[in-house]
């Protein structure tokens, strides 16, 4: 497989992911994929298109992200992981999107409106 590069965006987020056939490594912006996120629940979830094609321990995960926070990145990645792993098999595309895997979470943080102390929330109102 020739070295392809699989963009994963979310929220602010983007991620440049790469795999390559190995032994299941992951790493992130040169990083042990452990050492990057450091909570259990972020590591899963990067690896579910993984689980899911049953191709854990096949691919070497190489992922470049910037932006956003670390909910944002490990959803990001876990985009471009899902869209390489149907670019190298078709086949995963199914088991995948029954997952919903392969959309793009459209939702942003809504931005702040003027007269207001955030995006909903609204000062005190005082009748007198």
């Amino acid at each position: 497989m020739a070295d392809k590069i699989f963009v994963g965006r979310r929220k602010n987020s983007t991620a440049r992911v790469f795999l390559r056939n190995g032994s299941g490594n992951v790493k992130v912006n040169h990083r042990e994929f452990e050492k990057f996120f450091s909570q259990e629940a972020y590591r899963q979830d990067i690896l579910l298109p993984l689980k899911v094609t049953e191709t854990l321990g096949k691919y070497d995960v190489f992922a470049n992200v910037h932006g956003g926070g670390v909910t944002g990145q490990a959803e990001s990645i876990r985009l471009g992981i899902a869209r390489a792993l149907v670019d190298i098999n078709p086949d995963f595309k199914a088991a995948l999107k029954t997952e919903d895997l392969l959309r793009r979470d459209p939702r942003m943080v809504e931005r702040k409106k003027y007269g207001q102390p955030k995006a909903r929330k609204r000062f005190q109102f005082s009748k007198r």
